[in-house]
């Protein structure tokens, strides 16, 4: 929780106190459903939610903007950055029922209103959004097929409209299948912790 609050320390109250709950919701949560690693239970608030976090080190999200969290199992990244940008909706869909229920569950236990909770395949979501978040869902080239058309050209952000995907490893391969223009940042730039060391943000932009 310290780091949480040192990396971003102009958090409102509300906003702290809703970080504070969020591991103890997913402490109660991890009990029953497996939506984290029994090992990286004490490590919640850094290998899950200041991971999720990294997302607002190369974007703050301007109020309206439409996000979409494909894969989000139990609620990363989506619901560390609903918490962090309260004026931007959030829409977080997986297909595993289970997993839906416990991200709808922290996000009422929480007092969000800008999250919207869906059991349904990437590839059959309707609508369209600004920027697509993940993290390490699928490989990149599968991604841009199920949520490219998706995504609104433009944008109000200080990145244009894209997908940001946060992943680990060596990506040549997998980026350049994946055929779009792309940036890399290291997350290891932005947090100190020894568990960002091979981690990256993979921006992909129209």
């Amino acid at each position: 929780m310290d780091e949480i609050f040192g990396y971003f320390p102009y958090l409102a109250s509300e906003q702290q106190a809703q970080f504070i709950r969020m591991g103890d919701l997913y402490r109660h949560w991890n009990e029953r459903i497996n939506v984290i690693s029994r090992q990286d239970t004490d490590q919640l608030y850094i290998r899950h939610i200041l991971h999720s976090l990294a997302i607002a080190r190369v974007v703050s999200f301007h109020p309206g903007t439409r996000i979409l969290d494909v894969g989000c199992g139990g609620g990363f990244p989506g619901i560390p950055l609903a918490v962090l940008f309260p004026e931007s909706r959030f829409t977080l869909v997986d297909s595993i029922g289970k997993k839906i229920g416990v991200v709808r569950s922290v996000a009422e236990g929480l007092g969000l209103r800008n999250v919207d909770a869906r059991q349904v395949r990437a590839e059959d979501i309707s609508g369209k959004f600004d920027f697509v978040v993940n993290r390490a869902v699928t490989q990149m080239p599968r991604l841009v097929e199920w949520v490219w058309d998706k995504i609104t050209p433009g944008g109000t952000n200080v990145l244009p409209n894209g997908i940001l995907s946060l992943k680990g490893g060596d990506l040549t391969e997998e980026l350049a299948a994946a055929g779009k223009p792309c940036v890399l940042f290291d997350i290891a730039d932005f947090f100190d912790d020894p568990f960002f060391e091979t981690k990256k943000i993979v921006y992909l932009f129209r």
